[in-house]
């Protein structure tokens, strides 16, 4: 991720020149300032991304807005030293679990490539008897859009490594967010990257497709990276899903384990025939 030692962003920045060139020495020097800040920009970008990756969690607030929902707010403990996982609460009418879970927030954890839900024991069933709910990631995105959660794939450090593939990037300048200065930075991959940027995220067409609405013809990512080389927050849009995360602590964070087994009803089974009846 640091660019400025990387052969092929030294062979980008030469070819800008070289198109350039011709347009006279002032328009030489113009290209050589934008390609010297856009250098600057990643730089920086990058040393946010070791400096995430290396605290291996943090405390967030994050939003999700998606084509079928209304916003789904998450507060609670992003993880990806070990492998991505979280443990937050959501909000039980939002993401329509009232069914199953009586409560205004509902618990929600990741790990180990499944989801787990905090649910009311139900009478009968795969739950029955069960406080937790158990769904396995490809049941939502299939075999191969669920390896995107390995390591730390689908992490918010995931997100900043593929900005390497990003075609615009601009500085915009400091801003105050959560009562932090930060500068924000926007990025751009368009479809010509998408490609590479999919498979950073070790995407096969799974995260990055209907369950979010399809990502069109771009990603536009906007990072408010604060004075400790650390984000403040992080925007992210594609396709019709827009998701918000606030950094409020890093590191320092209880490790995220799965519930007992006994204590968990496993639906994955049920969910993947139910979906292959609806497609069918």
């Amino acid at each position: 991720m640091r660019l400025r030692h990387t052969a092929a962003w030294a062979g980008v920045t030469a070819a800008a020149l070289m198109a350039t060139s011709a347009c006279g020495t002032e328009g030489a020097k113009t290209a050589a300032k934008a390609v010297d800040n856009a250098d600057m920009i990643m730089a920086a970008l990058a040393r946010a991304t070791d400096r995430t990756e290396n605290v291996g969690s943090a405390q967030v607030s994050m939003t999700t807005v998606t084509p079928m929902t209304g916003p789904i707010t998450m507060d609670g403990t992003y993880s990806w030293g070990h492998g991505f996982a979280f443990d937050v609460l959501m909000d039980t009418k939002a993401v329509q679990m009232q069914r199953l879970h009586a409560a205004a927030k509902t618990r929600s954890l990741f790990v180990d490539g499944a989801y787990y839900y905090d649910i009311d024991p139900q009478p009968s069933g795969p739950l029955k008897g069960k406080e937790w709910m158990k769904l396995d990631a490809s049941a939502v995105f299939g075999d191969k859009g669920a390896q995107a959660f390995q390591g730390s794939s689908g992490s918010p450090v995931a997100a900043m490594k593929g900005l390497k593939y990003a075609n615009n990037v601009k500085d915009l300048g400091k801003e105050t967010v959560d009562g932090q200065s930060a500068t924000h930075y926007r990025a751009v991959v368009d479809k010509e990257q998408m490609g590479k940027f999919k498979k950073a995220f070790g995407d096969q067409n799974g995260l990055f497709g209907s369950a979010t609405g399809g990502v069109g013809d771009s990603v536009t990512m906007d990072v408010w990276v604060g004075a400790k080389d650390l984000p403040v927050r992080m925007k992210q849009r594609f396709g019709g899903m827009t998701v918000t995360i606030n950094f409020e602590k890093f590191g320092a964070t209880a490790a995220i384990k799965a519930p007992p087994a006994a204590q968990t009803g496993d639906v994955t089974e049920q969910v993947k025939k139910t979906t292959a009846q609806q497609q069918g």
